[in-house]
């Protein structure tokens, strides 16, 4: 029998990692994505923007009827954005819901009827460690990634007793192209760049690879977790947010005014640090 599943985001990064691991154990993968060419590298493609309502719906629809109800839904599908609160403009604030928030919104709306009725099943909706790490230079990657996080706990206790299981995936610092593509409020394009070259850069030195997300994801599934941190760091911020917000807080003015100087200076140190002699 054919088991279904839906990754949202799955042309690159986590999503596509987590579309190769699903495929590799069988499923049959459906890659929803803007870019459908590069998605259809991964399973089957659909291209779809999360954050459109009606095409979302007809999404859903066109899986059940080509390909039966999903048993497992990732909605991974996500946009970065990064700056002070005072520079993110009322577009950026609505584009960054509309994909972040509600485009989870709209996959477990328009599938969990499926997966309720299908009688099990298990959702994934993939948040952040900045959900719960307040940060100056996040203000609405971070509030859209906490909205995910509550929604999937309210979710999770509302499906209780249904079959379907509901997980936040926290993966924290991943080497991915979000830091490229993201767009960073208050800059102009060559400072843009540059930040994002930056954090690309910082992220393939330290961290790992979207498959340490995706191997998240795919036991999140099999042992039904509530929430999931990925990286040591992940998990290090949510320990410290449960054990003294206070101290979080701290940490969250600790960056100065601009906490990308403070890190081009110690990527710089560690860079000459690690020099031949």
């Amino acid at each position: 029998m054919t088991v279904v599943a839906v990754v949202t985001g799955a042309a690159s990064g986590i999503g596509r990692a987590t579309a190769m691991a699903l495929g590799e154990r069988g499923l049959t993968v459906i890659c929803a994505d803007v870019d459908e060419e590069r998605a259809a590298e991964a399973g089957i493609p659909y291209g779809v923007d999360v954050g459109d309502p009606a095409a979302m719906q007809r999404f859903a629809t066109w899986v059940r009827e080509e390909h039966g109800p999903p048993a497992v839904l990732v909605n991974n599908a996500g946009i970065g954005i990064g700056g002070s609160f005072f520079d993110h403009d009322l577009a950026d604030w609505r584009r960054t819901i509309d994909v972040n928030l509600m485009g989870v919104v709209h996959g477990c709306l328009f599938f969990g009827p499926q997966m309720i009725e299908r009688g099990r099943g298990h959702i994934v909706n993939v948040a952040s460690a900045a959900a719960y790490t307040p940060s100056m230079l996040l203000p609405a990657y971070g509030a859209t990634k906490a909205g995910v996080l509550m929604l999937s706990e309210s979710l999770r206790a509302e499906l209780s007793g249904t079959g379907v299981g509901v997980s936040a995936v926290c993966p924290g610092f991943i080497a991915t192209g979000i830091y490229r593509a993201a767009r960073y409020a208050g800059t102009d394009a060559a400072e843009a760049t540059r930040r994002g070259e930056l954090a690309e850069r910082i992220a393939r030195r330290w961290a790992p690879g979207p498959e340490a997300a995706a191997n998240a994801i795919i036991r999140a599934i099999e042992r039904d977790r509530p929430l999931v941190p990925v990286t040591a760091g992940a998990w290090g911020a949510y320990a410290l947010s449960r054990i003294s917000p206070a101290v979080m807080r701290k940490l969250a003015r600790a960056g100065g005014a601009d906490p990308y100087a403070l890190a081009e200076r110690f990527a710089g140190m560690f860079t000459h640090s690690r020099r031949p002699r």
